[in-house]
């Protein structure tokens, strides 16, 4: 699975790189470094096998011995894992050997395949404690005889391996404090590279939230023409909702005279086909207005920036319909927390709640409560949360459905076109909302409006 991520997936590219890159490099420098103790282990070794080949000399008796001691005391050591010694290849005859005290009365064995061969041998042997022995065998014959000679020099491989051993944890461990460094950097400089692309995001967030027009600031060359073109994009969505809005307002002001002409000729006739084209003529109007309202609602909607204060909107309306129901004795009582904000038009925010407000003044015995909250988010968008309540009748749970639809009156002797709720639930629709019904604390109904917010 891809990760979702820019930034996780820069930084999981960069660490797969750099973990293989310095795997390799650690397996270059630990072959490298073997090899060079290897060779330096083989001219050791060469050394010794020189220094006895140039001091063996034949005695009187045919037999071979040194004319001087081989300095490193370490052949003098019994078992030590460093030896030499100088056998005959024929051993017919009873020839004498020579060997180093080490050794002991223990001889070392060549392997089948190299034994009697010519020139400089190199290969591995193992002595009698199990300890590997890297060794050297040259056949050489000695000055003044005409036997051939195996002079081999063995060295303790054992001790070669515990130095590489060490060598390769301490280049573990530098290595991966070297990745770890490596992650840190990547980290930093995955972060700082994309910076620029976090300022976009809070100043699109700006724009969002009404507070800027534009994307303002310097850019790197890679992402400036996105900025350019997202500039031009805001602009060109400005100039479509302000068209729009100029085009409504023509539309209506086409309509409605000529409609105003035929209502008022019908009015002055008394015929059944006057109030016939009367009829329809209101008919006609208030679609007209209707779908005009219906227009403009969704072109603010589509625009950005638009932010509206909930708190002034709803102590407004709550005095307004107050006075409206006063003969009724209705109370409206607002809840709401200061610096609660609306993403989107005043206009509309008053439209929903205000048709939601005089619904349940409509219908309420004496008391009617708007409360204001902010949710809890999702999907990543804030919500606003608007809950009307009142102290009526209430409505049956099967008929909370039908109370949404556009027409739908559900007690004809109450005044009104039917309208209100669906014309609420169509502009919520607009900003993505939603409205939903439900009883209310107070005995009657319950209508939670849900709307974008602004943090």
């Amino acid at each position: 699975m891809r990760p979702s991520s820019l930034s996780s997936r820069l930084i999981l590219s960069s660490l797969v790189v750099s973990v293989v890159l310095l795997a390799a490099t650690g397996l270059l420098l630990a072959n490298l470094f073997t090899a060079a103790l290897e060779r330096n282990f083989d001219q050791r070794l060469r050394s010794v096998l020189d220094g006895l080949l140039a001091n063996i000399e034949v005695t009187a008796e045919g037999s071979p011995r040194l004319s001087a001691a081989i300095v490193d005391p370490r052949f003098g050591l019994p078992l030590s894992g460093w030896y030499w010694q100088v056998v005959p290849v024929d051993k017919a005859g009873g020839a004498a050997d020579l060997a180093s005290n080490s050794l002991l009365e223990q001889r070392l064995t060549l392997p089948p395949e190299l034994a009697g061969k010519e020139g400089v041998q190199g290969f591995y042997l193992t002595d009698t404690l199990g300890v590997t022995l890297r060794a050297i065998e040259q056949v050489f014959t000695l000055p003044g005889s005409t036997r051939k000679y195996s002079v081999l020099v063995a060295g303790n491989y054992d001790e070669l391996s515990a130095e590489v051993r060490s060598f390769n944890r301490a280049l573990v461990v530098s290595l991966v404090v070297l990745a770890l460094g490596l992650a840190l950097a990547v980290l930093a400089q995955v972060r700082f590279g994309l910076r620029p692309l976090r300022a976009m995001q809070a100043n699109l967030l700006a724009i969002r939230q009404g507070g800027a027009s534009e994307l303002k600031g310097e850019y790197p060359a890679e992402i400036r023409p996105v900025a350019e073109e997202l500039n031009l994009l805001i602009q060109s969505n400005a100039e479509i909702v302000e068209r729009a809005r100029t085009q409504v307002g023509n539309l209506a002001h086409a309509l409605k005279t000529p409609l105003s002409v035929l209502t008022n000729e019908a009015a002055g006739q008394e015929t059944p086909l006057a109030a016939k084209v009367a009829e329809q003529a209101g008919l006609m109007r208030d679609q007209v207005n209707l779908y005009l309202d219906r227009a403009r609602r969704a072109a603010r909607a589509q625009g950005l920036g638009a932010v509206t204060e909930v708190k002034p909107v709803l102590d407004a309306l709550a005095r307004t319909l107050e006075r409206i129901n006063r003969d009724k004795g209705v109370t409206v009582t607002v809840d709401c927390p200061d610096g609660l904000r609306f993403r989107g038009e005043r206009q509309d925010l008053e439209e929903m709640v205000g048709n939601l407000l005089d619904n349940a003044c409509k219908w309420a015995a004496g008391r009617v409560s708007v409360a204001a909250r902010l949710q809890a988010a999702t999907a990543g968008r804030s919500l606003l949360a608007i809950a009307v309540e009142d102290d009526g009748p209430g409505l049956p749970a099967e008929k909370r459905a039908e109370a949404l639809k556009r027409g739908q009156r559900m007690d004809e002797t109450k005044p009104g076109s039917g309208l209100g709720l669906s014309i609420v639930r169509e502009t919520a629709a607009m900003y993505a909302g939603s409205v939903q019904l439900d009883d209310a604390a107070l005995g009657g109904l319950r209508v939670l409006l849900t709307l974008p917010a602004v943090l």
